[in-house]
């Protein structure tokens, strides 16, 4: 009898009945129930995906960054040149996993960025199963290494819940981190849903993206090892090669002066490129160059060295990633898997970022609260770039480049620099063209369908109980053949912070309605209705080189009637396309998980925390109070930290005296130290910021009190308005990945006395001057 398989998960076989009352006089003799597997010749499946990467930056598909297994995996498979993702991160992963549009499943933006309107709320709805769960129901091993950006923010705690996690969307293992980048050289990681540190340090040769791969191959030779019978999924998502740009030396130094030609010379030779491996017609033109944005010819000697060196660091950040898959795909050969297997190797989860800025940047969080590095400063850290002291981003003339021969860059779902990036699909026991090229028109959200196709399963109507939208996507199996197949997938919306396009048999408009590299606004409201639309006719001008718009203006109005109609359906609307307030779950419109309580007491051992979980400190008076045992000689090490080398705060112990430091944005560190250390004995140590008001990122008064006596006060001049990191922690008796002060070492640096607990208490709210706060202060001193 056919196991059904569209419910899931799919029930258990009814018993056979007792026939006898011996056991042995049982007729038919009772028979193992056999393991639940998915229908004969189904492949193993592998998705592997690139950040922060955009079409013209691979070897495989005409760019300057060496990607030998791409170049090995893409000669033996296909290359897809008209492939689509959403133009940021989180709303392509979701996408993916669950064959809808990121809309459709509440990912409208990033997890940090989502508000309370049903396309943005940064929340799966349970109706979207993820193919992890698909695959999983149907008798695959199932598991997931890397970058995870799709856990609600407020989620990412030791309270959970964890249904939302990886291992509770259809995963049965995960190694990796839950947030937008990560520290590849001292990460906070997860194993499950158990934070973890890595066995090893950067002198000793770690590495993140080694370490995802290495265990990758582990888990996959288990798995062939005990159940061989059964195929295997892995998820494979780098948190390579988005900033920041961390890697060993020997890469960078691989391409140093590849790049002091520019970017405008780049493009060419990346576009000649692009035609002779057939990418791109013989007929495409460079599209246009964004306005505001410098030529190479325009840039001081100084600039175009800072600008290089950057991308020599990005280059050799894209190469050492592609050899760790090269890896993992070797171990696949060694294993006899390789052939069935269905590798789907995607080379961007958006276009290149832009986000960087004009010069680039040492630290992107700096400039995205509107400070820039100068071309003398990055330069004057050219030997450190790439190692832990550095949080680098290259400028976005090379993010033009590296999305050659397009327009625009990732944020932009309007033009294709920011939504098309390079595919590779590998399969030799289902693909019988090796080195092919597919035309047809494909975005994310056709990988889920693909896998189902290619292992025989269906579309699930129902899982655990909650009857299933239907999956959006359409299957790219019908092209792996057939070359010549007229494309399937017909209409595509695009849309992100307000920049829209909508797609049609070729014909696209779209609108532009922000620059990404401009991350602080100066609070004026851009209409949406002042935006212009662009046409562009995808048939016979591939690059979206030559606006149509005042030609064809009923074709214009026909697509924009089109997109409301698509926008509509997906949850699209209303249109947000507010940025870094965003951040901020009170401007956002979400919940958090402090919500409105003004007080919480966190012991030693309490696990570390995001800045979505933890208290909100910024832009606020604030208490914190340590009730802690010195021991005899003195005590050393961290009570409480957040953040890191690149922005955040710490209070420690230092030569036995209490301590504060505020580090603003890697430039400052503000240091107020006690006069004298603490002797042996219990004590309570306290520090009080009183926050001056009048906005955000203001200054204000650190004070220390040992006992309720203040020992020492120190001015700190300003302070981080909006994030202090993406890729560090709130740290409750240490300070992990990056320390905030050279004071103490990393990741090394525990509190070597008794910490008792550590209650944070802030004010009633953000914003305000030091008189409506008096009685905060008073109340706790």
């Amino acid at each position: 009898m056919e196991m059904l398989r569209d419910r899931l998960p799919i029930p258990d076989p009814e018993p056979p009945s007792a026939t006898a009352l011996d056991v042995r006089d049982q007729r038919p003799a009772f028979r193992p129930r056999q393991p639940l597997r998915p229908p004969e010749g189904a492949p193993n499946v592998v998705v592997v995906l690139i950040d922060d990467m955009g079409f013209g930056a691979s070897s495989a598909f005409g760019g300057p960054c060496q990607m030998p297994t791409a170049d090995r995996l893409a000669d033996g498979g296909l290359r897809y040149s008209r492939f689509h993702v959403t133009a940021i991160c989180s709303p392509t992963r979701q996408a993916l996993l669950t064959g809808r549009n990121h809309h459709s499943v509440g990912m409208g933006v990033t997890t940090e960025m989502a508000s309370a309107a049903p396309g943005y709320c940064g929340i799966r709805p349970l109706s979207a199963a993820t193919i992890g769960q698909i695959l999983q129901g149907n008798g695959y091993n199932t598991a997931a290494f890397g970058k995870w950006h799709q856990t609600p923010a407020r989620d990412v705690s030791a309270a959970g819940p964890f249904d939302r996690w990886p291992t509770g969307e259809g995963f049965e293992k995960f190694y990796g981190f839950l947030c937008a980048e990560m520290n590849h050289w001292y990460p906070v990681l997860f194993d499950g849903t158990n934070p973890v540190e890595p066995s090893r340090k950067p002198e000793d040769g770690y590495h993140l993206s080694e370490d995802l791969v290495d265990q990758a191959i582990d888990w996959v030779r288990n798995q062939q090892a005990l159940k061989p019978d059964n195929p295997f999924f892995v998820y494979l998502p780098f948190g390579a090669t988005h900033a920041p740009y961390h890697v060993p030396k020997e890469f960078r130094e691989r391409y140093r002066g590849k790049f002091d030609h520019g970017w405008d010379a780049q493009r060419e030779a990346t576009l000649r490129r692009q035609k002779e491996l057939g990418v791109v017609p013989r007929d495409a033109e460079l599209a246009p160059w964004a306005e505001g944005v410098p030529h190479w010819d325009e840039l001081s000697a100084p600039e175009k060295r800072a600008a290089a060196s950057l991308m020599e660091l990005y280059a050799g950040f894209a190469e050492h990633t592609d050899i760790q898959v090269g890896r993992f795909v070797d171990a696949l050969r060694e294993l006899g898997e390789l052939d069935n297997t269905l590798f789907v190797y995607i080379l961007g989860d958006n276009g290149a970022s832009a986000e960087g800025g004009l010069g680039g940047t040492l630290n992107e969080h700096r400039f995205a609260s509107g400070i820039p590095d100068s071309a003398e400063f990055i330069n004057s850290q050219d030997s450190a770039l790439g190692d832990a002291t550095t949080h680098a981003h290259y400028p976005v003339g090379w993010a033009l480049a590296m999305n050659t021969p397009y327009q625009w860059t990732k944020q932009v779902a309007s033009h294709f620099g920011g939504i098309r990036d390079g595919m590779i699909v590998h399969w030799p026991a289902g693909i019988a063209d090796r080195g092919g090229i597919r035309d047809q028109f494909h975005h994310v959200i056709d990988v889920v369908p693909t896998i189902l196709e290619a292992a025989g399963l269906p579309h699930p109507a129902e899982v655990n109980g909650v009857a299933q939208q239907p999956i959006e996507g359409t299957s790219m199996l019908y092209s792996f053949n057939d070359p010549a197949a007229p494309d399937r997938h017909r209409v595509q919306y695009f849309e992100m912070v307000g920049n829209r396009g909508i797609y049609h048999d070729g014909w696209m408009a779209v609108t532009r309605h922000g620059t990404p590299w401009v991350m602080v606004h100066d609070g004026a409201r851009r209409s949406f209705d002042d935006d212009r639309w662009e046409l562009y006719d995808t048939n016979v001008d591939w690059t979206q080189a030559h606006d149509l718009a005042a030609e064809h203006p009923d074709k214009l109005r026909e697509l924009q009637q089109l997109f409301l109609v698509e926008a509509a359906k997906h949850n699209v609307l209303p249109l947000d396309d507010r940025m870094t307030e965003r951040e901020n779950p009170l401007e956002a419109g979400r919940l958090d998980l402090m919500g409105e309580r003004r007080s919480v007491t966190f012991h030693d051992g309490a696990k570390r925390l995001t800045e979505e979980t933890a208290p909100n400190v910024k832009n606020r008076s604030h208490v914190l109070t340590a009730l802690v045992e010195v021991p005899a000689g003195g005590a050393e090490g961290v009570l409480v930290a957040q953040g890191g080398r690149f922005g955040g705060w710490s209070f420690y112990f230092h030569g036995g005296r209490p301590c504060y430091a505020y580090n603003y944005f890697g430039l400052t560190v503000h240091r107020v130290s006690a006069p004298q250390p603490v002797p042996a004995g219990r004590h309570e140590v306290r520090l009080r910021f009183d926050y001056e008001g009048g906005g955000v990122g203001k200054g204000g008064t650190a004070s220390l009190l040992v006992d309720g006596a203040e020992v020492a006060a120190g001015r700190i001049e300003e302070t981080i308005p909006y994030y202090f990191a993406f890729d560090e922690t709130f740290d409750i008796g240490v300070d992990r990945a990056s320390p905030v002060v050279d004071d103490y070492p990393v990741v090394d640096n525990r509190f070597t006395g008794r910490l008792h607990h550590v209650r944070v208490d802030l004010a009633d709210d953000q914003h305000t001057d030091l008189a409506a706060e008096h009685t905060f202060r008073t109340a706790h001193e």
